[in-house]
C-alpha cells in the first residue's frame, strides 16, 4: 500500500496543477485516497489489458453500483463484495472466497501485486480512477452495473439490459 502513496500523491499533483491552470479545483468533490486506491486497484485488475476507454468502463461499472441502493456504498466495499471465509490459523482474520466474488480478481488466489513494469500504467489508472471518482468522466456505459467477456454466458446476463460492448466485454444495465 505505501508503494501506491506516493503514486497516488503524483496522480492528485497532477490533477491538483490542471485545475489550477484551468480554474476549477479538482479536488472540489472530495478527496478520499483510500476509495480513489480501490477504484484504481479494480480498474487495473480487470481491465490492464484493454484500451482506455475499456479501462473507464470498467472505473464507471464500479462507481454505478455505488450509485446503486442495491450493491454497497462506497467503493472499497462494491470492489471486495463476497463472501468470505475465517481463517484456519488465525481466527481474526477472513479471507474471500475463491471464484465467488463480484470482481474476479479479487479472489482469484493470486498475489495482488502490481508489477515493476506497469508502474506507468498503474500511475495512469490512478489519474482516470481520480477523475472517475469526482464525476469528471462522461460514462460510456450507459449506467452499467455489470459486464462480462464475450466469451462466457452468465446465467445473469438474461435478466440485465445490454447497453454496449467495448473490446472484450458486453456491458449491462440493471433496471429497477
Amino acid at each position: 500500500m505505501k508503494k501506491y502513496l506516493y503514486r497516488y500523491l503524483v496522480a492528485c499533483s497532477v490533477a491538483f496543477l490542471g485545475g489550477f491552470i484551468s480554474g476549477k479545483s479538482a479536488f472540489a468533490e472530495g478527496y478520499r485516497p483510500a476509495e480513489i486506491n480501490c477504484l484504481a486497484e479494480n480498474i487495473y485488475w480487470e481491465s490492464r489489458n484493454q484500451s482506455v476507454k475499456g479501462m473507464f468502463a470498467v472505473g464507471h461499472v464500479t462507481m454505478n453500483r455505488v450509485k446503486d441502493s442495491r450493491f454497497p456504498n462506497t467503493v472499497c466495499e462494491v470492489v471486495y463484495q463476497g463472501p468470505t471465509r475465517q481463517s484456519w490459523k488465525d481466527k481474526t482474520k477472513y479471507y474471500p472466497v475463491k471464484n465467488r466474488c463480484q470482481f474476479s480478481w479479487y479472489c482469484d488466489g493470486k498475489a495482488d501485486i502490481v508489477p515493476n513494469a506497469d508502474a506507468a500504467l498503474y500511475d495512469l489508472i490512478l489519474m482516470m480512477a481520480f477523475k472517475i471518482y469526482n464525476g469528471k468522466l462522461k460514462d460510456t456505459t450507459e449506467g452499467s452495473t455489470h459486464y462480462h467477456a464475450y466469451y462466457v454466458k452468465p446465467e445473469w446476463a438474461s435478466s440485465k439490459t445490454k447497453t454496449v460492448r467495448i473490446q472484450d466485454h458486453i456491458f449491462y444495465r440493471w433496471e429497477r
